[in-house]
């Protein structure tokens, strides 16, 4: 077997890859194997001649196949696609906490815990008292907004 045969590269180059997407999973891989089949097919064929040629030839292909077969790969193979919520607004809107430090009155700070983190707070002007249960509004700069609960007052 000779290893300078161009064909014979390009063709092992392309089922090599091919076979690297069982460890490589995302359907992109398998289409760049595909393009160095095309190259190796265009080799055999006399239609690419260089290395040049053939890079080029690969290149152009590869670009193709990616862009006109990927969604398909992408439903055939699958992969990890979860989107989670981006809004830190919206995880921190309505839940609780427990206030470590006296907030107010007024524009006075405090501290509040939440999920195992002291946090600086601001309240709603009236005294908040340290052991308090408030609930968090929003999130202003680093400090947690916070109202006292209903229960609490």
């Amino acid at each position: 077997m000779e290893f300078s045969n161009p064909v014979l590269l390009w063709a092992g180059l392309g089922l090599v890859l091919m076979l690297a997407e069982v460890v490589v999973p995302g359907g992109i891989v398998v289409l760049l194997g595909a393009a160095c089949l095309l190259v190796a097919g265009a080799l055999a064929m006399g239609f690419v001649s260089t290395l040049p040629q053939a890079l080029t030839l690969w290149f152009i292909s590869s670009m193709a196949l990616l862009l006109g077969f990927r969604q398909l790969t992408q439903r055939l193979v699958g992969g990890d696609a979860h989107v989670d919520n981006t809004d830190e607004e919206l995880d921190l809107f309505n839940q609780t906490a427990l206030v470590k430090a006296d907030i107010g009155p007024g524009q006075q700070r405090g501290r509040v815990e939440f999920q195992g983190s002291e946090w600086p707070a601001l309240g709603d002007g009236s005294l908040i008292t340290k052991g308090t249960t408030v609930r968090i509004i929003c999130r202003e700069n680093i400090a947690l907004v916070v109202e006292p609960l209903p229960s609490d007052v």
